[in-house]
């Protein structure tokens, strides 16, 4: 009598079942050698027991395998998406699109726009939100102050250094200035004490008169008797006849 065609439902028996899956499995993984010694095709095969026990296969190791696999299904034209996957985004578009509503909805609020539909507890919540907004405003406000307060003293401090330092370098360019004037002072009256000025006279005309150098001849003229030539002129006379001479 030949074997009766097995059905195939979920065996109940605990112990028949194990023991199906024992076998099967071991079929299993000689045929997927097999299918890869006699064709050099490139099989993994992986086996979970309700137990959670794994059972694996790869004829050119599992890890290369998978990464083949992966490699091959990122490839894959965008039109064998499948349908479940298109509704997934679809919903996950659908809720984006109603938060993103909610955003708008609430900045509105928050602006004092389109109060009109908000209930006394939602009134409330948004009165809250905007304390609590409020004072974080604040003190953000006093941060910065203070911020800007602390440079201004630094700044302070550096302009402090700054004028001090300018103030040593003019004190001591006006202590040199004072130092050369007084040297310059000390040899103007050397000079002068080397080289007296004359006393000014109050009358010009009798001023006692230095000598004269005289250019010629220094001839004294005597009046002949009985000469008729005036005596300044005989005196020209003279100084020219000493040139000559």
């Amino acid at each position: 009598m030949g074997r009766g065609r097995v059905e195939l439902k979920r065996i109940e028996n605990k112990i028949n079942r194990q023991v199906t899956f024992s076998k099967r499995r071991n079929g299993l993984l000689k045929k997927a050698y097999e299918l890869s010694v006699l064709c050099d095709a490139e099989v993994a095969l992986i086996i979970f027991s309700n137990r959670g026990k794994l059972y694996e296969f790869g004829s050119s190791g599992m890890t290369k395998t998978l990464e083949r696999y992966q490699q091959c299904c990122f490839t894959q034209p965008q039109h064998n998406i499948p349908e479940h996957e298109t509704q997934s985004w679809y919903q996950e578009i659908i809720k984006l699109k109603a938060k993103y509503e909610a955003l708008e909805r609430t900045q509105r609020h928050l602006l004092g726009d389109d109060l009109g539909p908000l209930n006394l507890k939602e009134l409330q919540n948004l009165e809250k939100q905007l304390e609590g907004t409020l004072v974080l405003a604040r003190q953000r406000k006093t941060q910065i102050m203070m911020e800007q307060m602390e440079d201004l003293r630094k700044k302070e401090r550096q302009l402090g250094e700054l004028n001090k330092q300018l103030k040593i370098k003019l004190d001591g360019e006006g202590q040199n200035q004072k130092t050369s004037q007084g040297l310059w002072s000390c040899c103007t009256t050397a000079e002068n004490s080397h080289f007296p000025l004359l006393p000014s006279h109050p009358n010009p005309m009798e001023c006692d008169h230095e000598p004269v150098l005289q250019i010629g001849y220094h001839h004294h003229y005597v009046e002949a008797e009985g000469s008729s030539v005036p005596r300044s002129m005989a005196g020209e006379t003279n100084f020219i006849h000493g040139w000559v001479i």
